[in-house]
């Protein structure tokens, strides 16, 4: 039996005890840095197999490596542990015990399936050509993130290539996804107060209508995105947040709005941050009118290096077979803070088809429905081993 299908058989047989595991996680779901019952996993789980365990990385992480005699090369394959805060709806038998709180994103699958990983790479160590690190990530979802911790730490010294996957619920169980350069993008935030004289809406002469002013921003910044970037370079900046009044009678003296920024580029990046600051300027034009405008920068973009990502594909079709390998895939503008990890060394981050409307799982990440086909995690097994396996 070759590589690929032993890979494949030891995933399924692995399946059920990862299940289990994903299924523990899922129902004691930790926020943030906060993740010490789901490292303790980690490690405990790594140790079992006899994997050298380093705990208290970047905090709250887990590093765990494998040593080859003669390996030149090292290759680290990486999992978020952290949950959201957000109460969840389903009502599955592993649905969280922990009130506001529920792995809505999946992070508690990738934790169990790099665990199963390393149990099917260690059980064919024989085999394994390159030393293999594996890393338990805190705090993906909290600006500023984990990675910079971990990093900050030494998780990468010595690494020569990064891998990491997120489920999709948008694409099939079966099926794998990946691209090459900016795959996922930045995630940046701005916050607007606009002040002016409050009065009785009868008499709007009287005051500044600063919830006019308000809404020309919101619909300005739209026209910023669709006539001043490049339609095949895109850019999001979406306003999540508009806050004003207290009456129907009153006209406020202040409105509050708030919003995300989400490009593929910095040279995007550093547009519409300056070009929101001016946009807002000009519609404030009141002489009794003022404004304060706060932008943030978040996780930097996810860049694919083109051979990685190559490789990832050819991994995927071995796997999943031709048809089932999505390659090249559009860009994802969500946020993700292996962005940093991308910046330092040769990274690639992939999709790992979740989806099943056969069996009602259809829901978006962050969605308080959400919930994976735990099928796919057969095939995300696959990919991390197949990653370190196949590698010289």
């Amino acid at each position: 039996m070759d590589v690929t299908n032993t890979i494949l058989a030891q995933a399924h047989k692995t399946l059920q005890n990862t299940i289990n595991l994903r299924r523990d996680i899922h129902a004691h779901p930790e926020l943030g840095f906060d993740v010490e019952r789901t490292a303790n996993i980690a490690a405990q789980e790594l140790k079992k197999i006899g994997i050298k365990v380093k705990e208290g990385v970047g905090r709250t992480g887990v590093v765990g490596d494998t040593d080859v005699p003669g390996a030149t090369k090292r290759i680290a394959l990486r999992a978020d542990m952290d949950a959201l805060p957000i109460q969840e709806e389903n009502d599955a038998s592993y649905k969280s015990q922990n009130t506001g709180k529920a792995h809505m994103c999946g992070h508690d699958a990738h934790t169990a399936m790099l665990i199963g990983a390393a149990h099917i790479i260690k059980a064919n160590e024989k085999q394994l050509k390159v030393n293999v690190r594996f890393i338990f990530q805190p705090s993906e979802e909290v600006h500023p993130g984990g990675a910079p911790e971990m990093i900050k730490d030494g998780v990468l010294e010595g690494v020569d290539e990064i891998y990491g996957l997120h489920v999709y619920p948008l694409i099939e169980t079966g099926k794998i996804a990946v691209g090459s350069g900016a795959f996922f993008g930045s995630s940046d935030r701005f916050e607007i107060t606009i002040s002016g004289r409050g009065g009785h809406a009868a008499f709007p002469h009287l005051a500044d209508d600063v919830v006019v002013m308000g809404s020309q921003f919101v619909n300005a910044i739209q026209s910023v995105v669709a006539r001043e970037l490049n339609p095949t370079d895109p850019g999001i900046v979406s306003v999540t947040m508009f806050n004003a009044g207290t009456a129907p009678n009153v006209l406020p003296s202040h409105v509050e709005i708030k919003g995300s920024v989400r490009t593929l580029t910095e040279e995007n990046r550093t547009h519409l941050e300056q070009r929101l600051k001016e946009v807002l300027k000009s519609i404030v034009t009141s002489p009794k009118a003022s404004y304060q405008f706060s932008y943030h920068r978040g996780y930097p973009p996810v860049l694919n290096q083109e051979t990685l990502a190559q490789k990832v594909a050819t991994s995927a079709r071995e796997l999943v077979g031709e048809d089932r390998t999505i390659f090249p895939h559009q860009a994802v503008l969500a946020g993700e803070d292996f962005g940093y990890y991308s910046q330092k060394i040769p990274a690639c981050f992939f999709l790992l088809g979740a989806g099943n409307k056969e069996k009602g799982i259809n829901h978006m990440l962050h969605h308080p429905s959400f919930d994976i086909d735990e099928e796919c995690m057969i095939y995300g097994m696959a990919m991390h081993a197949k990653l370190v396996l196949g590698s010289v």
